[in-house]
C-alpha cells in the first residue's frame, strides 16, 4: 500500500506540475508513459529473480529506488528530474508487485483460497490509489502560500518519497517461503514459451484491455480537470473516489467470489466499463464525474484479483514469478505507448473520443473473457512443464 501510494501520488502530481509549467498534453502523456517504461524492461528479470530469491531482496531494492527517485523531484521539480522520478517510482512498484503477488499466490492452497488471497492483497493498491493522489492534492493546494504553488508540489513529492520507508518497516519481518524444488533442475527457457498455453494468451489480451481503461482514466481526469479549471484537490478527489470504490468492492470480493466464477466477473466488468466510458466524457460537472468515477471503480476493482487467481491456476508453481513478469511487461509495454497515443489523440480530437474508442475495444473483448475458464482446458501445456 505505501509503496504504491508513492507511485500513485507522484503520477497525479507530476502531470499537474508539467501542465502548470506550460508543457503540452503530449508531454504529459510522455511523462505518464515513463511510469510504465521501467516495469516493461524490469518485469521479466524481476519475476525470475523472485522465483529464485523470494520476497525480501527484491523489496529492499524497490524501496530504495522509489524513495530516492521521488525525493529528487522534491529537491529539483524540473522536467528532466520528474522524468527520472516517474521511471524510478514505476520500476520500483512493478518489481515489488511481482514479488508480493508471487509470495501471496504460493501461500494459497487451492483455487478458492487464491481468489480470497488476491482479493485481500488487491486492497493495498486500491487504498493507495486514494491515499496517494488525495494527500498529494491537498499538499499541492494548501502547503504553499497559494494553491498549486511550487512549494506545495515540493511537499507532495517529499511525502511520496517517505511512503516507501513504511513499506520496508511493515514487510521486513515476513518469513520467506520455501523455493520450488523444480528450479534446481530447470533448464533455461524463453519467457515466450509461456504463451504456448492458449489460456495464457487470452488472459494477457483481456488483461491488456482492462489495464488500458485504468491508463485512460488516470490520464484523462487530470487533463479534463485542467481544461475545466478544477483545482488539484478536486482532481485528486475524483481519482481518490475511484480508488475508494475499488477498495470497497475488493473488501466484498472474498464473499462475492464464493458464488461467481472468475470469468463471469471479468466479462461483466468489461461490458459495464464499455458503457461507462461511453457516458463519462459527457458528465458536465465535477460531481457528475465523481459519480461516474465511483461506479467505474466498483467495476474495475473486481478484475485484478480474478486475473491473478486465473494466472496462478494455469501456470506451473516454479514459473509463477516469470508469468507475473510477463503479464506486467505486456501491460506496461502498452502503458508506455498508450498515454502518448492518448495525448496525441486528445490534442487533435479532444478527450471524449479517447474514452469512446477504448470503451468500444474493451466491450468487444468481453467474448474472450467469457471463455477464460481454467477448468475447460489442460492445466499446463507440455512446453511449460
Amino acid at each position: 500500500m505505501f509503496l504504491h501510494a508513492c507511485m500513485a501520488g507522484t503520477r497525479m502530481a507530476i502531470p499537474l506540475l508539467a501542465l502548470k509549467q506550460g508543457f503540452s498534453a503530449v508531454a504529459v502523456g510522455a511523462l505518464l508513459a515513463l511510469f510504465a517504461l521501467a516495469p516493461m524492461f524490469l518485469a521479466l528479470p524481476a519475476g525470475r529473480y523472485s522465483d529464485r530469491r523470494g520476497l525480501q531482496k527484491l523489496l529492499r531494492i524497490s524501496v530504495v529506488l522509489a524513495a530516492s527517485g521521488v525525493f529528487l523531484s522534491a529537491l529539483w521539480p524540473i522536467f528532466p528530474v520528474m522524468c527520472w522520478s516517474a521511471l524510478a517510482a514505476g520500476g520500483a512498484t512493478g518489481m515489488a508487485v511481482i514479488a508480493l503477488q508471487r509470495h501471496v499466490g504460493r501461500m494459497a492452497k487451492d483455487a478458492a483460497a487464491l481468489k480470497v488471497a488476491f482479493s485481500w492483497l488487491s486492497l493495498g493498491p486500491a487504498v493507495s490509489n486514494f491515499v496517494g493522489p488525495v494527500m498529494a492534492g491537498l499538499l499541492i493546494d494548501y502547503a504553499g502560500p497559494v494553491a498549486a504553488d511550487e512549494i506545495g508540489f515540493r511537499w507532495a513529492f517529499l511525502l511520496m518519497a517517505v511512503f516507501p520507508l513504511f513499506t520496508w518497516a511493515w514487510v521486513r519481518g515476513v518469513p520467506e517461503l520455501t523455493l520450488s524444488p523444480e528450479l534446481a533442475n530447470e533448464p533455461p527457457r524463453r519467457a515466450l514459451d509461456l504463451l504456448a498455453e492458449p489460456l495464457m494468451r487470452r488472459l494477457l489480451g483481456v488483461n491488456w484491455l482492462l489495464s488500458s481503461c485504468w491508463d485512460v482514466h488516470t490520464f484523462v481526469v487530470p487533463v479534463l480537470g485542467h481544461e475545466r479549471g478544477y483545482s488539484a484537490s478536486v482532481v485528486g478527489g475524483i481519482l481518490g473516489a475511484f480508488a475508494l470504490a475499488a477498495a470497497f468492492i475488493r473488501v466484498c470480493l472474498p464473499f462475492i467470489s464464493r458464488h461467481v466464477k472468475e470469468h463471469q466477473i471479468i466479462t461483466g466488468a468489461m461490458l459495464c466499463t464499455g458503457l461507462l466510458f461511453a457516458v463519462y466524457p459527457l458528465m458536465p460537472t465535477a460531481g457528475a464525474m465523481l459519480v461516474c468515477s465511483v461506479v467505474l471503480g466498483l467495476v474495475l476493482g473486481t478484475v485484478q484479483p480474478m486475473i491473478m487467481s486465473t494466472l496462478h491456476q494455469i501456470t506451473p508453481p516454479h514459473r509463477q514469478g516469470e508469468a507475473l513478469g510477463l503479464r506486467l511487461m505486456s501491460i506496461n509495454a502498452s502503458s508506455v505507448l498508450m498515454p502518448m497515443l492518448f495525448g496525441a489523440a486528445g490534442a487533435v480530437a479532444g478527450v471524449a473520443p479517447v474514452f469512446w474508442v477504448v470503451g468500444a475495444a474493451v466491450g468487444s473483448g468481453a467474448r474472450a473473457a467469457w471463455h477464460l475458464r481454467p477448468g475447460h482446458a489442460p492445466q499446463h501445456h507440455d512446453t511449460l512443464s
